[in-house]
């Protein structure tokens, strides 16, 4: 995280000189073309490949350890309560049924269990695209580029704060946590079960959403009084120019997405089962 509190990390490399619109660009292809499709072979290229865009945006495996545990517990969890809930899914898309283990009288078949990996790698495919954007991409640039392509300048600001209140939300998160667990409220493994640590984070909820809007309020009032909105344009102190490269990403991510579209019509059709 940078010293201004954004996730932004400002490094010298390829993918931070790409400009912020380009990074979106691609990052809005990458996740259509990861969901054009339901082959965990496909998914999984794409996360060898987000991890190698990673490596050339140079960044360490100990700025997105985190955010990858959320993701990964999120995919798992999601998994989880899919086989409990719809165990058969997996049949219906294969025509098949290889039952694996009996949970409360419902059958966990292979199956289910398959199509739920696919799901939980098909999550973790868009994983290295949505941080390699957010970590390589000044949110006050990203906001001149969009605007640059016609998007309102209200819009690509509002982005701007956004992305730079995340790590201030996140901390705020941290913040109340440790005050909830000085008056006894448990959250870490060991002080209570899973159930009653996921049923505490409610008394974080409600003073996060409250501190959130009470820090609306006041940027809200700070842009007002600067007249912000008054006018239809304006300008931006750092603006970037195209470069060859962002040209080249721009051609190379619409060809990519176009030959995706193809391989789903021609090869990819279905669902794959390899058992």
């Amino acid at each position: 995280m940078s010293r201004a509190g954004m996730l932004y990390i400002d490094r010298k490399s390829p993918m931070h000189r790409l400009d912020g619109s380009i990074k979106f660009l691609l990052m809005i292809l990458w996740i259509g073309g990861v969901f054009l499709f339901n082959d965990f072979r496909i998914f999984l290229g794409f996360f060898l490949l987000g991890l190698t865009l990673l490596k050339i945006g140079k960044i360490k495996w100990s700025e997105i350890k985190p955010l990858f545990i959320f993701i990964l517990f999120f995919t798992l969890m999601n998994s989880f309560f899919l086989m409990l809930i719809t165990p058969e899914h997996g049949n219906l898309l294969t025509g098949s049924e290889k039952v694996i283990v009996n949970i409360f009288g419902r059958k966990i078949t292979l199956e289910t269990l398959w199509f739920a990996v696919t799901l939980s790698m098909k999550y973790l495919a868009v994983f290295p695209i949505m941080v390699l954007f957010i970590f390589t991409t000044h949110p006050t640039k990203f906001a001149s580029s969009l605007n640059r392509i016609g998007v309102s300048y209200k819009v690509a600001y509002a982005i701007n704060i956004a992305l730079r209140y995340i790590p201030d939300v996140r901390d705020e998160f941290v913040i109340i946590m440790k005050a909830q667990e000085a008056r006894g409220v448990a959250f870490r493994k060991g002080d209570a079960d899973l159930f009653t640590r996921l049923r505490n984070y409610k008394n974080i909820v409600v003073p996060l959403v409250i501190s959130s809007l009470n820090r609306i309020d006041v940027v809200s009032n700070a842009m007002n009084l600067r007249g912000f909105g008054i006018e239809k344009t304006r300008t931006w102190y750092g603006e970037k120019k195209y470069e060859s490269l962002d040209f080249f990403i721009l051609i190379l991510s619409v060809l990519s997405f176009g030959a995706a579209i193809l391989l789903k019509i021609k090869i990819f059709k279905t669902f794959w089962y390899p058992f």
